[in-house]
C-alpha cells in the first residue's frame, strides 16, 4: 500500500527535494484542467486587506463596555465561573475568550499557507500545483487581516494551543498527501468555515464581520479542493487504504472534539482573572453535560457539526466508524442535507460585495494609465 493514496494522477507527488523531475520536458503538458474552474473564479474574490475600500481597521470598537462576541458564546460565563466576576471582569472575559478564538483562526490561516507552499513544492500537476500556489497567496491574505483585526483590538494574539498546534505540525511536515487534504482541506477548514459562519452571525462587530465575510470567500474555493481530492479518491481505495484514512480522520475528529477549545488550552487567559484553569475545567464540566453538546450540534453551523458532514459527504466515513459520530449528531439527518458548505450563501453574497469594489478600483485604474499616457 502505497504512503501516499494518490489513486489518481492530478494529486501525484514527487519528493520535496527533487527539483529536476519538476523541471523535466514532457511533465508540463500534463497539466489537468480539473482546478481551471477555481483558480479562474480568484479574480471574483480578490481582496486586499491593506486598503481601506475593503477593510477600515480603523474603525472604532468599545471593548471596555460591550462584548465583540454574545456573551453566551463565552462558555465560562454560563456556568459559576461568572459568578465570581463583576461586570467588568465579565466583559474582558468574554473579549478574551473572543481574542483566543480569533488567535487559533490566525494560528489555522499560518497553517493553511505554510501547508499550501509544501503542497506546491511535491504536487506534479501543474495545474494543481498553480491552485496550490494560488491557495497559498489567499492564505497570506488571512493571516494579513486577522494579524491586523486583533492588532487593533488587543495588540497581539495569544499562542497556539496545544492541540492545535500538533495537528498543525503533524499534517504539515508529513509527506502524506491524505494527510494534508484531509487535515487541512476538510478538517482545519471545515472547522473555520463553521467558525466564520458563527462569527458572521453573531459579532456585535461590524469591522469582524466583514473581515469573515470576505476570507469565506476564499474558504469556501479552498474547501473545494479537498472535495475534488475526495472524489477522485475515496471511490478508488482498497479496503485497507480506506480503514487507514477512516482510522485518521476519527482519530483527528475526538480528539479536537474533547480538546480543540477546553479550559486546559485557554489557561493564558485566566491568570488575568485569579482563576485556576483545572477549577474552570470542572466548572464547565459540572454545569455542561454530553446532551448539551449535542444538542450545540443540532445547529448547522456547530464546527463539530460541520465537520462530521464533510467527512461524511466525502464517503470517509463508513459503518466502521459511523457510531464515532452518530453519539454527538443525527447521521441520517447529514445524510439527508444537501452537499453545501456552511457559509456557501454569505460567501456567495460578500462576492457580490468584492465584484463592486474590484469594478471600481478597475476603473480607477484604467482612467489613472489613459492620463500618464
Amino acid at each position: 500500500m502505497s504512503d501516499q493514496l494518490t489513486h489518481h494522477p492530478v494529486y501525484n507527488t514527487v519528493d520535496r527535494d527533487d527539483f529536476p523531475t519538476l523541471i523535466e520536458v514532457d511533465r508540463y503538458a500534463e497539466r489537468s484542467t480539473d482546478f481551471d474552474e477555481i483558480i479562474s473564479a480568484t479574480v471574483d474574490h480578490f481582496w486586499d486587506p491593506s486598503d481601506p475600500r475593503y477593510l477600515d481597521f480603523n474603525q472604532p470598537f468599545d471593548q471596555k463596555n460591550d462584548t465583540i462576541m454574545p456573551r453566551d458564546f463565552c462558555i465560562e460565563l454560563q456556568c459559576e465561573v461568572g459568578q465570581k466576576l463583576d461586570e467588568g471582569q465579565k466583559i474582558r472575559l468574554a473579549n478574551e475568550n473572543t481574542r483566543f478564538q480569533l488567535s487559533s483562526i490566525l494560528h489555522g490561516e499560518q497553517g493553511a499557507l505554510t501547508l499550501s507552499a509544501s503542497l506546491a513544492m511535491i504536487l506534479r500537476d501543474p495545474g494543481a500545483q498553480e491552485y496550490a500556489t494560488n491557495q497559498a497567496r489567499e492564505e497570506a491574505r488571512h493571516v494579513a487581516g486577522f494579524s491586523r483585526y486583533i492588532a487593533q483590538r488587543w495588540g497581539t494574539p495569544l499562542a497556539a494551543g496545544p492541540t492545535l498546534k500538533n495537528l498543525m505540525s503533524e499534517i504539515v511536515v508529513s509527506q502524506q498527501v491524505y494527510k494534508k487534504l484531509i487535515g487541512m482541506q476538510m478538517l482545519i477548514e471545515g472547522l473555520a468555515m463553521g467558525a466564520f459562519a458563527t462569527i458572521n452571525a453573531g459579532t456585535n462587530d461590524p469591522l469582524l464581520q466583514r473581515l469573515v465575510q470576505f476570507v469565506m470567500t476564499d474558504e469556501a474555493f479552498h474547501h473545494k479542493f479537498g472535495k475534488i481530492w475526495a472524489d477522485k479518491t475515496i471511490p478508488s481505495l482498497t479496503p485497507q487504504e480506506h480503514e487507514v484514512v477512516e482510522d485518521w480522520a476519527a482519530e483527528c475528529f475526538q480528539h479536537l472534539l474533547f480538546n480543540l477549545i477546553n479550559a486546559e488550552q485557554k489557561q493564558e487567559i485566566y491568570g488575568e482573572f485569579g482563576l485556576d484553569w483545572k477549577w474552570v475545567r470542572s466548572a464547565i464540566i459540572e454545569a455542561f453535560s454530553d446532551e448539551t453538546r449535542r444538542e450545540a450540534m443540532t445547529e448547522g453551523t456547530d464546527i463539530f457539526r460541520v465537520l462530521i458532514k464533510t467527512l461524511l459527504k466525502s464517503g470517509i466515513i463508513t459503518d466502521r466508524t459511523r457510531h464515532v459520530y452518530a453519539q454527538w449528531v443525527d447521521m441520517s439527518e447529514l445524510q439527508r442535507e444537501e452537499d453545501e458548505v456552511v457559509g456557501t450563501d454569505v460567501a456567495e453574497s460578500a462576492m457580490d460585495v468584492l465584484r463592486d469594489i474590484n469594478q471600481g478600483r478597475k476603473k480607477i485604474g484604467k482612467a489613472l494609465r489613459s492620463v500618464r499616457l
